[in-house]
């Protein structure tokens, strides 16, 4: 019994054994497998990072090489340039006239509109003349009086002369006769002279315009009572022509005066946000300076014919002294300014660029006069200096080749 009992227990270690082997052979396919995939994983991310070195080689190699800069460019040009003195002025009405009533009355009739134009001559206000026409009828009345005592007296002193050149009366007696035609002469220029004034007051009852001008508002209206040489009734400008005053530094007048001795000096004056200045002349010198401010007052006229200045408003003034006959100019947009001054960039035969220092003398609109550091005919960037620094290469903008 127990022999058998050992026999069996082999039996079944065996059979445990032959089991497990057969397990171990069944599961190392699928190991292997796993292995394989695991190497080809590796091998596949290994190629997928030498791409991505020779893709980041190529991308440093393509930043070293980099692509001309596009600009704009203009050539230095050598031309006429005026020399100018700038200034700040206000426009001014060439006259000014506060009109006045010149005789006492009630206003009756205004014959125009605040702001119109009007001319020299131009009704402008009617006073009731009635009392004036009744004044005037006196003093007509009054001279025809006078007119027959003077009549009446000169018959009489010839009367009495030929009763005096044949002796029948005395000469103190014709003296009487003689004064007396006098008295009545004397009589009839005065009466005269109170019929001009008559007439004259009744013309005073009509209001005119002295000059041409443009009315402002009116100060008493239809229905109110004036006196003579009262307030004003309205004020007249005359623009046409009008006048700018501006003032420049003291040291500018010997120029001023120096060029203003060989011709009048032309003078423009741009209003705010006009297209174009309005022309015209210097006419005035101030003949003291300012000491408090150091400058001195001119006074420029122009014609103004498209009213282009108005009274009171402040214009740019731009006086022309001289003209420059071989100044160097470049677009003002072209100079730049660094920590070392003014400066350009040149454009080189290879394509490149250059930082030049230059000295602008001055500006004249949207020209930049250069006193140093370029020549008549150099190439300068206008537009992208930005971008440039000095040895970029650069491509004309909108062009097909390179300058």
């Amino acid at each position: 019994m127990i022999r058998l009992a050992r026999s069996g227990w082999l039996l079944l270690a065996a059979a445990l054994v032959l089991a497990v082997g057969g397990l171990a052979l069944l599961a190392y396919p699928g190991h292997e497998a796993t292995a394989q995939t695991e190497k080809s994983g590796k091998i596949g991310a290994a190629d997928k990072a030498g791409k991505s070195d020779s893709t980041t080689r190529a991308g440093k190699a393509g930043a070293g090489r980099q692509p001309p800069v596009p600009v704009t460019v203009a050539r230095v040009s050598q031309q006429a340039v005026p020399v100018r003195i700038q200034a700040v002025g206000s426009a001014e009405a060439y006259a000014t006239v506060a009109v006045k009533a010149r005789v006492d009355g009630q206003i009756v009739d205004v014959r125009f509109r605040e702001g119109q134009e009007v001319r020299a001559g131009s009704v402008l206000f009617k006073i009731d003349p009635r009392p004036f026409e009744a004044a005037l009828k006196q003093a007509e009345a009054n001279h025809q009086r006078d007119l027959a005592q003077l009549a009446q007296a000169q018959r009489q002193e010839a009367r009495y002369l030929e009763l005096l050149q044949k002796n029948f009366i005395s000469k103190e007696a014709y003296a009487q006769y003689k004064t007396g035609s006098e008295t009545a002469a004397a009589a009839v220029l005065a009466s005269k002279a109170a019929l001009e004034n008559a007439r004259l007051q009744l013309e005073y009852t009509t209001i005119r315009a002295p000059i041409d001008g443009y009315t402002g508002r009116i100060q008493i209206q239809k229905g109110n009572l004036v006196k003579a040489n009262d307030a004003a009734l309205v004020v007249l400008n005359q623009v046409h022509p009008i006048n700018v005053s501006f003032s420049v530094p003291e040291q500018a007048l010997p120029t001023v005066r120096k060029h203003l001795a060989s011709g009048p000096l032309e003078v423009e004056a741009t209003p705010p946000e006009a297209s174009a200045p309005a022309v015209g002349k210097l006419v005035f010198i101030d003949n003291a300076v300012d000491t408090a401010t150091g400058t001195i007052k001119l006074k420029a006229a122009f014609d103004n014919r498209q009213d282009a200045l108005w009274p009171g408003q402040f214009v740019t003034v731009s006086l022309k002294l001289y003209e420059d006959k071989d100044a160097l100019t470049l677009p003002s947009k072209a100079v730049q300014t660094g920590p070392n001054g003014q400066y350009v960039f040149v454009v080189k035969g290879d394509m490149s660029v250059e930082l030049r220092p230059v000295t602008v003398q001055r500006s004249d609109g949207d020209r930049a006069v250069i006193a140093t550091g370029l020549s008549k005919g150099e190439q300068v960037v206008t537009q992208g200096q930005l971008r440039l620094t000095p040895g970029t290469k650069v491509v004309v903008k909108g062009g097909d080749r390179q300058l």
